[in-house]
């Protein structure tokens, strides 16, 4: 079985080899990578990885519009992903956390019963004070998330998509594909969630915008969860504002992204079943001179930009803030004072 993942990538050279080397032991076969103006050596390290055939890269062909959606259109068009069984649309900071069989892709399409597509509903993992970078796998440094089910104070929180070949495709979306046009009911695929479920129509048909990539979490994920590490550190964080995103031109992370997603009230460490694999996967990789050669110099480069930046008024500023910030949305945190000051007129 071949699986191909495709992702877009901006200065995150110091986390590739974890995400390949995690990406290889669930059953993905082949990577393709859009990069776009990299400045920490991400660039250099695929395109060492490119010529050991582990990897293929290419410059991200979209010109100040959205890049990760210009970079699928492509892909779509590219062989690696044209005659792959199955596809994964999903980000460096993502990782799918199986729960099933031998916890690999195979394992989780076989538990849901073989359909056209499978969605994975994310959970959140907070900085959990960790703020100092640290050149050690992710997934085993943040261990707290949010509710499961409710993220926010919404039960409905977003997925992102595996899917088949012969999915009745009109195009890839960063989040689920979209069914081709003009489908009668009994040519709708087969779709289910992380439990083996089918999924809601609305959200099947993209019918209602407020299901178009995101469903009821609850009971979603009995078979796989897809852990999202958006924070990890301080320094990383720092870094990643400066960056700005990936996907999307001109916009900034700030205090609501960094408090939306810090909420550390749940553990969930059962990812680190992969560690001792991956550990292994990892040495083997930087075995390669070269290739440790290259990941030295992208957490060299990593660490000086947060340096860097620390000189500047504005993000000692903002390091600050993230350091009081509870961890919490805003709207949660005045509505938990608005009890408070509630409860305290009730006494008097």
């Amino acid at each position: 079985m071949r699986i191909t993942a495709v992702t877009c990538v901006k200065n995150e050279g110091p986390f590739l080899l974890e995400w390949i080397a995690f990406h290889r032991l669930i059953g993905i076969t082949d990577f393709l990578f859009y990069s776009n103006d990299c400045s920490d050596g991400t660039d250099h390290l695929l395109d060492a990885l490119a010529q050991r055939g582990l990897v293929q890269q290419l410059p991200n062909p979209a010109q100040g519009r959205n890049y990760q959606m210009e970079a699928l259109k492509d892909a779509r068009h590219q062989d690696v992903v044209a005659t792959a069984d199955w596809v994964w649309v999903a980000d460096v900071d993502e990782f799918l956390n199986i729960h099933v069989g031998d916890h690999t892709i195979p394992a989780l399409i076989d538990a849901c019963g073989d359909p056209a597509a499978i969605s994975l509903t994310f959970q959140f993992f907070a900085n959990a004070g960790v703020e100092t970078y640290s050149d050690k796998p992710v997934i085993a440094q943040f261990g707290r998330s949010h509710n499961p089910d409710i993220w926010c104070g919404e039960t409905a929180i977003e997925v992102k998509t595996l899917v088949r070949k012969d999915f009745p495709l009109q195009y890839y979306g960063a989040h689920r594909p979209f069914l081709r046009k003009g489908l009668s009911k009994d040519q709708r695929p087969a779709w289910t969630d992380g439990s083996g479920r089918q999924v809601q129509f609305r959200f099947l048909t993209a019918a209602n915008s407020r299901r178009i990539r995101k469903f009821p979490a609850k009971g979603a994920r009995e078979l796989a969860t897809l852990n999202h590490y958006a924070l990890r550190s301080l320094d990383s964080y720092l870094v990643k504002n400066d960056r700005g995103d990936v996907n999307r031109e001109n916009r900034a992370f700030d205090d609501t992204y960094w408090r939306e997603r810090n909420d550390g009230s749940h553990a969930d460490t059962s990812i680190r079943r992969y560690l001792p694999d991956l550990n292994a996967a990892l040495k083997e990789l930087k075995s390669d001179p070269e290739i440790a050669a290259l990941h030295r110099a992208c957490v060299k480069a990593h660490r000086e930009k947060c340096a860097e930046l620390l000189q500047l008024p504005s993000f000692q500023a903002m390091q600050a803030q993230l350091r009081s910030a509870a961890p919490m949305t805003a709207e949660e945190e005045a509505l938990i004072a608005e009890l408070r000051l509630t409860e305290l007129e009730d006494a008097e």
